[in-house]
């Protein structure tokens, strides 16, 4: 990628144009991170760039970005350039061509404000980003205040650098982000959505959820999980506190890497407790249905961070189900295998883990659905239908209702060991048939 961009570069430079790479990918260069793609910022007007390269897309012609394709890779090539008034809190209504120390200031944070010469190998600093990527800073290049005005997403970015980078947050940007925090309302659900995904999958997710939570963010695009501050929980189940010191636990507790549906299911687990908690009268704490409550609430912030229809579903499963895990050691056979059956159930048994080590510390659960699955792992755990709708007909049986009771019934047997082949089904929905009994 780098060598296909150079070249890119290269030919800028010997059409006269000052090239250089910049933002991201000097930033992740420099502290020997993986970088995903290459953006160069270039003297060359967008009409320029697009003469001197045959395959071209015109993404931002407006604010001077052209995206030029080499081979099977894509990079954005675009013209030095100062933004003008930002009327909507997130774009430019105007933007003014420039020199690549003007393109540097209009910047967000210093460590995105480097440009590097990969012709000369070497790094141009008009923001002092270096120094701050040697101290670990995040810093908004000149005032934070403006920076944030200006784009309002930057609130949001700046945690996310700063968690994923492991980066403290410079004391003026901090400032500014703090009294800013609501502001970040007017980010479009899309966006918040975005950012909100990339500081949560990140290993350090706790600190990017304490940076939320201190700025005043959290409260801002998730109040659910804000109010889970101060909601009491009975202490001999929960020793470790509130609801919201139990969640955060929970996500120190998670493996590195992690899906969209377990993180949030973590998250959102519990955000029904504040609405339904109440004292029975001996004094004691009681959440009755929050599982319930909290896969709603789940839905209605999915929806509302439009988040995908397969994520939402799987989160909402997780939250509502994570309740049943208590119960699944009375669980007949064909209970317990339609249980582990379920494509959600991985995420669903490590929420079920992170969920008792975060509060009493009782995994006996856990420890016996895994036992389960090994033992039931010699044999597909929903094996194929013996019967069928059809073979239902060929008995006599009209379509109805009971067609699936029976059917219901068969598998049941089927998953027990009751019933093994065709023909015993056969057998014994006609028994069940002559006798009266409902099967």
């Amino acid at each position: 990628m780098e060598e296909v961009a150079t070249r890119i570069v290269r030919r800028l430079r010997e059409a006269g144009h000052e090239a250089l790479f910049a933002g991201g990918y000097v930033r992740d260069r420099l502290l020997d991170r993986p970088a995903h793609d290459i953006d160069i910022a270039t003297s060359a007007r967008p009409e320029a760039v697009q003469k001197l390269f045959p395959r071209t897309v015109a993404v931002g012609a407006q604010f001077g970005v052209i995206v030029v394709l080499e081979g099977d890779k894509e990079f954005q090539v675009a013209t030095f350039r100062a933004d003008g008034v930002y009327l909507d809190g997130r774009r430019p209504d105007s933007v003014a061509f420039t020199t690549a120390e003007g393109d540097a200031l209009r910047r967000d944070f210093t460590i995105n404000g480097l440009f590097y010469d990969p012709l000369e190998g070497r790094v141009i600093d008009y923001v002092r980003g270096e120094e701050d990527l040697r101290a670990g800073i995040v810093r908004c290049i000149g005032d934070a205040e403006a920076r944030f005005s200006e784009d309002k997403l930057r609130l949001l970015r700046c945690v996310r650098f700063a968690a994923t980078l492991g980066f403290q947050i410079a004391p003026e940007t901090w400032h500014a982000l703090r009294s800013r925090a609501g502001d970040v309302q007017a980010v479009s659900a899309e966006r918040i959505r975005q950012e909100l995904v990339k500081i949560f999958l990140h290993s350090s997710r706790v600190l990017g959820f304490d940076l939320l939570d201190a700025s005043g963010l959290l409260a801002a695009v998730l109040p659910e999980v804000a109010a889970l501050k101060g909601c009491e929980q009975p202490p001999e189940f929960h020793p470790e506190g509130d609801v919201f010191v139990h969640t955060r636990l929970m996500l120190s507790l998670l493996p590195e890497a992690v899906s969209i549906p377990l993180v949030f299911s973590v998250l959102l687990h519990d955000i029904g407790k504040p609405p339904v908690l109440f004292r029975d009268e001996d004094g004691r704490i009681r959440f009755n249905g929050h599982e319930s409550v909290s896969a709603r609430m789940s839905e209605e912030i999915f929806d509302r961070l439009r988040f995908s229809n397969a994520e939402r579903e799987a989160t909402v499963v997780a939250v509502q189900n994570h309740m049943a895990f208590k119960d699944v050691q009375q669980m007949r056979v064909a209970t317990l295998k339609r249980f582990l059956a379920r494509p959600t159930i991985d995420d669903e048994l490590e929420l079920h883990r992170v969920d008792c080590l975060g509060s009493h510390g009782m995994i006996d659960n856990y420890k016996f659905l895994l036992a389960m699955r090994e033992e039931f792992s010699r044999a597909p755990l929903i094996p194929p239908p013996l019967v069928s709708g059809r073979d239902l007909i060929d008995l006599g049986w009209k379509p109805g209702p009971e067609f699936k009771k029976v059917l219901d019934a068969v598998q049941v047997c089927q998953l027990e060991g009751a019933l093994t082949t065709r023909q015993d089904a056969l057998d014994w929905i006609a028994r069940n048939r002559e006798t009266g009994r409902s099967p």
